[in-house]
C-alpha cells in the first residue's frame, strides 16, 4: 500500500510546508509545524468555497441595513457577552479550561430556549441521520427551525443526561446526538433542522475526506469550514466548544477563530466559585464585554452585581487597599487593588496579578520621579483582587495610591475611590466614560473620588450625590490631596 503524502501546518497561521522546520516560513512563528495528511485537490478547493451566501455586486446605500433578530438565551450574562442573545445562522466558539462550566453553561441555555419555544414548531423529532436527502421545512418561525440539539463527542447521552439531572433540568426536551463524524452530524443538521446546535466539541469531530486523526489542525480547520457553512445556508445557530492549550488559547489554527462569528473565553480558577466569560470577537455586538457566573450545585447562575465579588470586605480601611472602577466593555464595575510593600534586598522583586508587570514597573519610576516615593529597595506585589485581569491604563493613579498606602502603612479614607491615567511626565490624563463610572461609585455607596481633571462633573448632577469628587492634574498634587484626606 503506498504511504499517504504528509505535509506539516503552522498551529498559528495555517501555513503549509513540506517538511518539518523549526521556523514558520509564512509566520516566523517557532515549534508550530504539525504533521498532517495532504488533502486533495477537491478537497482544498472546497475548503476555499464561500463561507458567507453569496449576492450580487451592490452599493452601501443600496443596502438595507437592518439590525439582527435576536433570540435571548434565559441567561442575561449570557446574553450580554453574545450581544443580546442568539443570531439566526451565527457561529459561535467557546473555550475554556477543561472543568471551568462549558457544557454546563450551555447545557442550562439550550433547555432554557427549549422551554421558552424558540417556535411553534416544537422539539425536534428525531435524531438519527437519514440515509440521504432531507425533506421540506415544515412551517413556522425561523424559516422552519426548530427545537435544540446538543451534539456530545466527548460524553455519552447517558453522561449528558445525568448532568442535567444534577443541575435540576427535569423533564428537559433538549435533543442528544452522540456522535463525532462529520458527514453524519451536517446530514443530522439537514434532516433536523434545529434553531440551534452545540457541538461539544470541535476537537473530537473528523470528516471521512481526511486520514488524519480528529484534533489535528486540518481536521479541526475542515470540519469547522463545514458546520459555518451549514449554519450560513440553513439559518441554524451554531455553537462550537473548543479546547485550549496549557498557555489558555484555543487550540488548533488561528483560522478557526477567523472562520466563526463570535468568539468568547471562559475564564476563572476552577477552585473559585466564579466564571467569567469574555467576548473576543463578535461581529453582532461590542467585544470585551465579560458575564459574570457563580457555580452552585445546580449550575451556573449570574451575577448581577460582580462589583461586589471584587471588593474585600474590610470592618475599616487597611494600608495598601485601594478601589477603582474599570470598564469592562459597556460594564463599569468596582475592582478592589491592593499592594503589598516590604523590604526587599539587593534584587527586589516586582510581581502583579491581574495587571500587567511591565507597567507596574513604569509606574514605580514614575512614583520616584514625580512624587518622590522610592521603593528601589523594596519588593513589591500587587494583586486585583477576585481574579479579574485588567488590561486598561486607568488603573494606573489606584495602583500608585495603593503602592503608597502600604509603603507608609497608612490606609486610604473609608469610601475612597481613584481612577485615571498616569504618564511618563506625572500628568494624569482622563479615562474614557468618566462620568459612568463615577455613577457606579455613587452608586453603590463610595463618598470620596480621586479623578482625572477631565473627567470632573461640569455641573452639579444628582447621580453624584453624597460623593465628594476631586479633580486633579499630576501625580504629585493627587499624593499630596490624599494626605490632606
Amino acid at each position: 500500500m503506498a504511504k499517504d503524502k504528509t505535509q506539516y501546518t503552522c498551529s498559528e497561521c495555517g501555513g503549509n510546508s513540506p517538511k518539518w522546520l523549526g521556523k514558520c516560513p509564512h509566520c516566523n512563528a517557532w515549534n508550530t509545524l504539525i504533521e498532517s495528511v495532504a488533502e486533495s485537490t477537491a478537497t482544498a478547493k472546497n475548503r476555499f468555497a464561500s463561507l458567507a451566501k453569496t449576492a450580487e455586486v451592490t452599493t452601501l446605500a443600496d443596502i438595507d441595513a437592518t439590525d439582527v433578530q435576536r433570540t435571548p438565551t434565559g441567561h442575561d450574562e449570557l446574553d450580554r457577552v453574545l450581544g443580546g442573545g442568539i443570531v439566526e445562522g451565527g457561529v459561535v466558539l467557546i473555550g475554556g479550561d477543561p472543568g471551568i462550566g462549558k457544557s454546563t453553561l450551555l447545557l442550562q441555555a439550550l433547555d432554557s430556549l427549549q422551554r421558552a419555544g424558540m417556535s411553534d414548531a416544537g422539539p425536534p423529532q428525531g435524531t438519527k441521520a437519514p440515509s440521504g436527502g432531507s425533506g421540506p421545512r415544515a412551517a413556522g418561525q425561523r424559516g422552519g427551525l426548530s427545537g435544540t440539539l446538543y451534539v456530545t463527542g466527548e460524553e455519552s447521552g447517558a453522561q449528558v443526561a445525568l448532568r442535567s439531572r444534577r443541575l435540576g433540568l427535569d423533564g428537559s426536551q433538549v435533543s442528544v446526538l452522540a456522535e463525532i463524524q462529520l458527514e453524519k452530524i451536517l446530514a443530522t443538521l439537514d434532516h433536523v433542522k434545529p434553531a440551534i446546535a452545540v457541538i461539544d466539541s470541535i476537537q473530537t469531530v473528523y470528516s471521512e475526506q481526511l486520514t488524519s486523526a480528529p484534533g489535528s489542525v486540518a481536521q479541526v480547520r475542515e470540519c469547522a469550514a463545514h458546520l459555518t457553512r451549514a449554519a450560513k445556508a440553513s439559518g441554524t445557530a451554531i455553537v462550537l466548544v473548543g479546547h485550549v492549550t496549557k498557555e489558555g488559547a484555543l487550540a488548533g489554527p488561528r483560522v478557526l477563530e477567523h472562520m466563526v462569528d463570535t468568539v468568547l473565553y471562559f475564564e476563572g480558577d476552577t477552585h473559585s466559585s466564579f466564571r467569567l466569560i469574555r467576548a473576543i470577537k463578535n461581529r453582532f455586538g461590542a467585544v470585551n464585554e465579560i458575564g459574570v457566573f457563580a457555580m452552585t450545585e445546580k449550575g451556573l447562575k449570574g451575577v448581577s452585581n460582580p462589583s461586589a465579588i471584587f471588593l474585600s470586605q474590610h470592618s475599616e480601611p487597611v494600608p495598601g487597599s485601594c478601589v477603582m472602577v474599570t470598564l469592562e466593555g459597556t460594564r463599569p464595575m468596582l475592582v478592589e487593588i491592593q499592594a503589598l510593600v516590604d523590604s526587599g534586598g539587593p534584587s527586589p522583586r516586582r510581581l502583579s496579578v491581574g495587571l500587567d508587570r511591565d507597567r507596574l514597573a513604569m509606574l514605580l519610576a514614575v512614583l520616584h520621579r514625580h512624587a518622590g516615593v522610592a521603593c528601589m529597595d523594596q519588593d513589591v506585589f500587587v494583586n486585583a483582587v477576585g481574579g479579574v485581569r485588567i488590561s486598561e491604563p486607568a488603573a494606573d493613579l489606584a495602583v500608585m495610591l495603593a503602592i503608597t498606602s502600604s509603603l507608609r502603612g497608612k490606609a486610604l479614607p473609608k469610601g475612597f475611590i481613584a481612577f485615571g491615567e498616569v504618564g511618563l511626565a506625572g500628568e494624569v490624563r482622563p479615562a474614557p466614560r468618566g462620568q459612568e463610572r463615577l455613577k457606579e461609585a455613587a452608586k453603590l455607596g463610595f463618598s470620596v473620588a480621586v479623578v482625572p481633571k477631565a473627567n470632573a462633573p461640569k455641573k452639579n448632577d444628582k447621580a453624584f450625590e453624597g460623593l465628594t469628587i476631586h479633580p486633579v492634574e499630576r501625580i504629585e498634587e493627587a499624593m499630596n490631596l490624599v494626605r490632606s484626606l
